[in-house]
């Protein structure tokens, strides 16, 4: 199996400001009730948490298209970006429904996740694009260190290692041997991405000069389907 893609696991931006520390303790709070709900159920877990991180990016389009249209401006690629980040989330959902088969009432679940973080999100971002990017940056942040702990769960064998779903093979172009804990890895991988370029965009929203440090999407998808 080639090496598993990068993910620099130490990435943590310091808040600054009140926006910045609002976002980090909305996030904290969510974890907290994450961590509640599910204990070490990361399969579940993934799934819930899934169907809400596959909302940011959508509503961020969605606004930014219709911003530019007002204004009759360019986008700079951040339509591209941010649909690129929704259809990966929704990838990643699809992927764990495969591998954790949730109940009807973790279904239910996330359905009124979806409803009730797209319309918190939505209004968040109308009121506050940078504060709407910082809090999805902590959010993947807490992503990562939940998938290295799902990766642990797998290597120290109180997880199954399951054969990966076909459905996740076919979308990050692993081999036909590919298991959960390869899926988890590119996972990973994906979220470390939309970490860095929300932080990035977060902070150009600030004012901050960060153009040069954020790859585009489809780039980064590719590096991570070629290593994988």
């Amino acid at each position: 199996m080639p090496a598993a893609p990068f993910v620099d696991l130490k990435v943590h931006h310091e808040p600054h400001g009140v926006s910045d520390r609002f976002a980090l303790g909305f996030t904290k709070l969510l974890r907290f009730c994450a961590d509640t709900f599910f204990a070490r159920k990361y399969g579940h877990r993934a799934v819930v948490l899934e169907t809400v991180a596959a909302v940011p990016g959508m509503v961020g389009a969605t606004i930014t298209h219709l911003k530019c249209l007002r204004r009759m401006c360019d986008d700079n690629g951040w339509i591209r970006t941010l649909m690129e980040e929704a259809e990966n989330e929704r990838m990643h959902l699809m992927t764990f429904i495969e591998v954790a088969k949730p109940t009807l009432f973790e279904r239910f679940v996330v359905l009124a996740a979806q409803w009730v973080f797209y319309i918190g999100f939505f209004v968040l971002y109308l009121v506050s694009s940078k504060t709407a990017h910082r809090v999805v940056g902590y959010f993947e942040e807490e992503a990562v260190i939940s998938y290295t702990q799902y990766l642990a769960e797998i290597d120290e064998g109180r997880t199954a290692n399951v054969p990966a779903p076909e459905i996740a093979k076919r979308y990050w172009k692993l081999p036909h041997d590919a298991t959960l804990r390869d899926v988890v890895l590119v996972v990973r991988a994906d979220e470390a991405h939309h970490r860095d370029v929300n932080h990035a965009f977060a902070s150009e929203l600030n004012g901050a000069d960060v153009t040069s440090s954020i790859a585009p999407y489809p780039e980064h998808a590719a590096q991570i389907h070629t290593a994988a």
